[in-house]
C-alpha cells in the first residue's frame, strides 16, 4: 500500500501511485545498501524459572533479542515494561540499557558477568540455570550489533528505543520464516548452528528496519517525510548516490521536476535546512565513516567527495564537525 502525496502541480516526480511505489522502493533499496549491520557478540542463554539479566548501554550499537522458548519481561531504562512470549524478537537501535526478567521482583545480574562457552567467533553459550533446576525455563538468542545507516543515519535517530516484533504482524510479513528457523537452530544445536544463528539474526534485524521504513517510520516529519515526498525524494536519492558531485539547487530541483523555488522552499520546510547545507553535512557524515571505519586515507576521501585538495576538504570537515578529519580515526 502506498500513500498519495499532497496535491498541487509540483508533485509529479514518478507520477501516480505506481511511480511513487517504484520511487519508494529505490529509496529503501538505497538505504539498505548503505546499512551496516554486523553482529559483534551473540549469546545463546539458558535461564531457570527466576532470572534477571542486565544489559549495559552500547552507544553506537543496536541490541537484538529473540526469545525461542518460554516467557519473559523486558524492562527499559525508563521503567517501561514489555511482556514477551516465545517467538518474539526485539530490536533496540539505540543500544540503550535494559533488563530481561522472569518477573518484577528478582535479583538482577549483569549479562557480562557470566562466562560463556565459545561456539564460534561471535557466539557463545551461557547457562544460568541453577543446579536445583537444571532444565531451562526460557532460552534466548541475543547480542549487540554494529548499526550504521551511512548517509541516512538521521533516520536511525527517529527509530523508537524498542521495536518489538510479533512475527505474525502485518509490518513484518516475511519475518516469520526467519524467526521459525532461528527457533529451530537455537533448540536443535545442530552442527554449525551458531554461525547460522548469527547470520539469521542480522537478516531479521535488517527486515525489522525495512518493515519500519515501509510502514512510514511511525513519523511524517523531517527526513522521513522527505523520503515519502516525490517532490524531494528524487533529489535526496541523487545526493546519496553521488555525494561527490557538487550539486546546485537548480540541478536538484530538476531531479524532482519542480521549479527551483518550489524545491528550495519544500526542502527547507520538510528537512529543516537548505538543500546545499544538507549536501555538505551528508558529505562530512560519509567522510567520517570512511575515515573511521573503512580507514581510507584522508586524501582519498577528499577526492571521492569531489574536493580539489585535501586542505579544502579538511577545512570543510572541521567547519561542519568541529574537529579535523584525523580525529575521526578509531584508536
Amino acid at each position: 500500500m502506498t500513500e498519495s502525496p499532497g496535491g498541487g502541480a509540483g508533485g509529479g516526480a514518478g507520477g501516480g501511485a505506481s511511480g511513487q511505489f517504484a520511487l519508494s522502493s529505490d529509496l529503501i533499496s538505497e538505504l539498505l545498501t548503505s546499512m551496516r549491520l554486523r553482529g559483534v557478540q551473540y549469546r545463546r542463554v539458558h535461564v531457570g524459572p527466576r532470572f534477571g539479566l542486565n544489559f549495559d548501554a552500547k552507544p553506537g550499537h543496536a541490541y537484538f533479542h529473540f526469545l525461542a522458548v518460554g516467557s519473559a519481561v523486558l524492562r527499559t531504562a525508563d521503567g517501561t515494561v514489555h511482556e514477551l512470549s516465545a517467538g518474539n524478537a526485539i530490536f533496540m537501535p539505540h543500544g540503550e540499557s535494559h533488563q530481561l526478567l522472569s518477573g518484577p521482583d528478582v535479583r538482577v545480574l549483569g549479562m557480562d558477568s557470566f562466562t560463556g562457552i565459545p561456539l564460534s567467533d561471535t557466539v557463545c553459550d551461557v547457562d544460568t540455570c541453577p543446579s536445583t533446576d537444571p532444565n531451562p525455563s526460557a532460552i534466548f538468542f541475543n547480542g549487540y550489533m554494529e548499526f550504521d545507516l551511512g548517509g541516512m543515519q538521521g533516520i536511525s535517530q527517529l527509530m523508537p528505543d524498542v521495536m518489538l516484533v510479533d512475527a505474525g504482524g502485518e509490518r513484518y510479513p516475511g519475518l516469520m520464516p526467519i524467526l521459525t528457523s532461528m527457533r529451530r537452530e537455537v533448540c536443535s544445536g545442530r552442527v554449525g548452528f551458531a554461525g547460522i544463528l548469527a547470520r539469521l539474526a542480522e537478516v531479521a534485524a535488517a527486515m525489522i528496519v525495512r518493515g519500519w521504513i515501509e510502514c512510514g517510520c511511525d513519523s511524517a516529519s523531517g527526513l522521513v517525510a522527505a523520503l515519502r515526498d516525490p517532490r524531494l525524494a528524487c533529489a535526496i536519492l541523487a545526493l546519496h548516490r553521488q555525494p561527490g558531485h557538487h550539486w546546485t539547487v537548480a540541478e536538484l530541483a530538476a531531479e524532482c521536476n519542480v521549479s527551483r523555488s518550489v524545491f528550495a522552499d519544500r526542502f527547507q520546510t520538510t528537512i529543516g535546512m537548505p538543500p546545499l547545507r544538507y549536501a555538505t553535512e551528508l558529505r562530512m557524515l560519509l567522510a567520517g565513516q570512511w575515515i573511521a571505519q573503512d580507514t581510507l586515507p584522508i586524501q582519498s576521501v577528499a577526492q571521492r567527495l569531489g574536493y580539489t585538495s585535501q586542505a579544502a576538504f579538511s577545512r570543510a570537515f572541521k567547519r561542519v564537525t568541529g574537529q579535523p578529519p584525523g580525529a575521526s580515526r578509531v584508536g
